[in-house]
């Protein structure tokens, strides 16, 4: 029997409880969740605050993304916080499965939160593609061989290029200084003769350096320069980087990996420069290719501050 003098006390005066009180939302099936997410969006500012069923939401998306959390070194709670702003999305409310959504995105959140910690940078640059590529920074004492021993960035040549300082009659001369009295046709000896061709061709040192040693770095990527060229021909970023046009940045790829026609393959221009220096041309050579000088001269990017 119930007490008139004495109604019994229920939630029915908070807008939250009330909702709630005529049938939570069972938020463990697709359907259920979707209309929990639709009433809370209906319901306002607070809704999340306040809303008991949004509270035990919240800690059922902790406890479900846990072990997802833990995978790549993260706290439970930091996976439920990626969940709670993927559920406030039009994208997850109007979704057939809005936890395929949710756990798609917290998936990728905390990839790019544990790039970001290994990387030493923001979430938002470590989603970008071309900065989590780079693999996490390390010490040099971090290995059991010092990297100083083995890796050519820390390496140097007991023999300097002997172009250097050499002009460019000099080396169109008919009896050119030698650039070595033994053949060299390693990739490091190639990829600085391709930096010093730009540069006898107009090119600012620093630019060809940076875009040699960039179209070799996705060479070496893709192991592939039909793949390389593809790739790089639509890498926006690399002409931001270099600042050079459009232009410039096609006839710097066709120079370095070639013509990739079948019908250029056996020739010069299908070679490239790189595949030309390692089979044992020189610069002379190159020098001699009139179609390649008269390309890549009127390709050279304008240096800043010249009329």
């Amino acid at each position: 029997m119930t007490d008139n003098n004495n109604p019994p006390t229920t939630d029915a005066q908070d807008p939250y409880a009330a909702r709630t009180m005529a049938g939570a939302e069972d938020y463990r099936t697709r359907e259920g969740l979707r209309a929990l997410l639709r009433r809370l969006r209906d319901v306002g500012p607070g809704a999340w605050e306040h809303d008991p069923v949004a509270a035990q939401l919240m800690a059922f998306a902790a406890e479900k993304y846990a072990t997802l959390a833990r995978k790549h070194g993260l706290d439970p709670w930091e996976a439920a916080s990626a969940a709670f702003d993927v559920m406030r999305t039009k994208a997850a409310r109007n979704a057939d499965d809005p936890w395929a959504v949710i756990t798609h995105a917290v998936r990728i959140t905390c990839i790019a939160e544990e790039r970001a910690q290994g990387l030493l940078c923001s979430v938002h640059q470590a989603r970008r593609p071309h900065v989590s590529a780079f693999h996490d920074p390390e010490r040099f004492s971090d290995r059991d061989n010092p990297l100083t021993d083995y890796h050519p960035s820390l390496q140097t040549s007991d023999h300097p290029d002997q172009t250097e300082g050499i002009g460019l009659f000099d080396i169109l001369d008919d009896d050119p200084v030698p650039v070595s009295a033994e053949p060299r046709t390693s990739a490091q000896t190639a990829v600085e003769h391709a930096i010093r061709f730009l540069v006898l061709l107009g090119w600012p040192p620093e630019t060809a350096r940076a875009g040699v040693e960039h179209v070799c770095a996705g060479l070496a990527k893709t192991g592939s320069r039909q793949t390389a060229y593809e790739s790089l021909r639509r890498d926006r970023y690399a002409r931001a980087l270099l600042d050079i046009s459009g232009r410039s940045w096609s006839v710097l790829l066709r120079t370095l990996l070639g013509n990739l026609h079948p019908a250029y393959a056996a020739t010069s221009a299908g070679r490239g420069v790189l595949l030309r220096l390692l089979i044992g041309e020189s610069l002379p050579i190159l020098l001699r290719d009139d179609d390649l000088v008269l390309a890549v001269s009127l390709a050279a990017p304008t240096r800043r501050g010249r009329p």
